[in-house]
Parts: C-alpha cells; structure tokens; sequence
C-alpha cells in the first residue's frame, strides 16, 4: 500500500491533476454528448445498461437489446463500448489525483483518508469490467447467459456505488479545504 501512496503523492501537482482532470471530462462530455445519446436513438425511450446504477436482470437486457435492435447493438458495440474503454482509466486516475491532491491540502494524505482516493480506481476497475460484460452479452444476443448479466449488473452496482461515495466524500473533503482556506485568511487579517 505504501508503494501505492507513493506513486500517488508523486503525481498530485496541481498541473498534472488538472490536465487528467479536464481529460477524463472531456471525455465524458463527448460520450453525453454524442456516443450515448447516438446509442439510445435505436433505445425507443429505454435507458442504456451503463445508465442503470442500480443494477439490471435478464428481462431489461433481453428487451433492450430487442428494442436497440441490430444497428442500435452494432451502434453499442462499436461507438459507445470503445469510448467508455478509454473513460475508465481516466476517471480513474484523474479523479484519484483529485481527491489525493485535496487530501495532501489538509495534510490528511498520510492517514485513512487516503483510502478515499482508490474509490475512483474501484470504479474505474468496475466499469471496465461491466464494459467486458457488456460485450460479452451482446455478443451473446439473443442467447444470454443470466449468469453473466448478474455478474455484470454486480459490477454495474460496485462502479455506482463507489463513484456515488466518491463525490460525496470529495464534497466533504472540498468543503474542509475551503474552510480551512478561509481560516487562514482570517487568521492573516486578524493576527492575535
């Protein structure tokens, strides 16, 4: 773990983290933008299986991938799946640097509080399981196995879960900060 905090604490100049920062939502906004809106043109008012946080069954894949029919699982398959392959990673690393670079802010890298920077790479690493998943069931369409979409709807919980974690602790962590930058200030205009 020690090596992990390490590479970690090495890599959070602000510099650095703003540019995986700005990367990894660029990349999401493209996805918002074009890839998943694209997909679920062919969805007939059906959300995509990356936007269910809460996880799926059979019945909602079967009818999805019916109602997406074989261009709008093409259209999964080959623009919105390759994008969200790359995604990952960075949110991954962007959003761990984020959240170890506000840590080391409050001088709180070095504790416990540094477990909250993995979440995204628990994420990460979730979503690109689900990724695999995914094309695993479409390529499977029609014959899927229910055992792969519960395998597959668990890492889609994991990925929203631990992202869900993650944002409301960095709103914690972002919130000290602030206070403690206001602190200072009023410390420096206000000297005892």
């Amino acid at each position: 773990m020690n090596c992990l905090k390490n590479l970690i604490a090495k890599h959070i100049q602000g510099r650095k983290v703003f540019i995986f920062f700005a990367i990894s939502n660029l990349v999401y906004a493209f996805m918002l933008v074009v890839t998943i809106p694209m997909t679920m043109s062919y969805a007939h008012d059906m959300k995509l299986l990356d936007m269910m946080p809460a996880g799926y069954n059979l019945k909602v894949v079967t009818d999805l991938f019916a109602a997406l029919g074989a261009e709008g699982r093409h259209a999964y398959l080959f623009y919105q799946i390759p994008v969200d392959m790359i995604y990952p990673s960075l949110f991954a690393i962007g959003y761990c640097l984020l959240m170890a670079y506000f840590l080391n802010k409050l001088d709180k890298l070095k504790s416990t509080y540094f477990y909250l920077a993995l979440l995204p790479l628990v994420s990460g690493a979730s979503d690109y399981m689900e990724n695999i998943g995914f094309v695993a069931l479409l390529n499977q369409y029609p014959d899927i196995n229910p055992t792969l979409v519960k395998i597959s709807s668990v890492f889609s919980v994991i990925k929203s879960s631990t992202t869900s974690i993650y944002f409301i602790s960095l709103i914690a962590v972002l919130i000290a900060w602030l206070i403690q930058v206001l602190s200072k200030k009023k410390a420096k205009k206000n000297p005892a």
